[in-house]
């Protein structure tokens, strides 16, 4: 039986299902709303799709999960946090807030739901936190926007976790990176996100590692 043991171990770790590959390739989770889910893109185009394809092409494997549930809003993030993610997870980049805006929430309901979203992940040992910032729609009006576009900036520095200040940098309002809506980017608005987020997703793996 040991020598079976023996001979299964080594199998198992020529397919790389042992530990020490699970460790080599870190958990990214995206928990957000439609952004992150892949409303109207196809197979392979959604963030975390596309963010997986493109730490692999740059040389840092991970796996990337897709936590995103569309129509979400900071308080339907927060109630589903335990279940959505892991434990386990290396990375989660926060996603949250786009619907809160359009829906007129209450700025300080949303500031309230994240910063409880982020007390509880910090509180995790092994799991690094980025926080993607969101701004109010100008429809919303001037004094809408100036108390809810700081909620982001001001937890990122009360919970010391990288901000990436604006999710659609670079992709909101220009035609030609987003879906018929003008609100949701299409597949080439996603890789436009990817590209710009991929610095941040790589540094808080390596920090994650550095603290495995």
């Amino acid at each position: 039986m040991p020598r079976f043991q023996s001979l299964l171990l080594i199998v198992t770790l020529c397919l790389g299902l042992g530990p020490a590959a699970a460790q080599d390739r870190p958990e990214v989770v995206a928990f957000g709303d439609s952004l992150s889910a892949g409303y109207g893109v196809g197979p392979g185009e959604s963030f975390p799709e596309q963010l997986q394809a493109a730490l692999e092409k740059a040389g840092t494997p991970a796996t990337v999960v897709n936590a995103g549930v569309s129509g979400d809003t900071t308080s339907g993030g927060l109630a589903r946090l335990d279940w959505s993610v892991p434990q386990s997870a290396d990375v989660v980049i926060v996603e949250l807030g786009a619907n809160d805006a359009l829906r007129g929430v209450s700025p300080a309901v949303t500031r309230g739901n994240l910063d409880q979203i982020l007390q509880r992940l910090t509180s995790r040992p092994r799991t690094q936190v980025i926080l993607a910032g969101m701004i109010a729609p100008p429809n919303m009006g001037m004094d809408y926007g100036r108390v809810f576009d700081p909620i982001y900036r001001e937890l990122a520095a009360k919970y010391d976790v990288p901000l990436y200040p604006f999710f659609l940098d670079g992709v909101a309002a220009v035609p030609n990176l987003n879906q018929a809506d003008k609100m949701h980017p299409n597949s080439q608005g996603v890789a436009v996100i990817v590209e710009r987020i991929l610095p941040d997703v790589q540094a808080a793996i390596r920090r994650a590692g550095a603290q495995s």
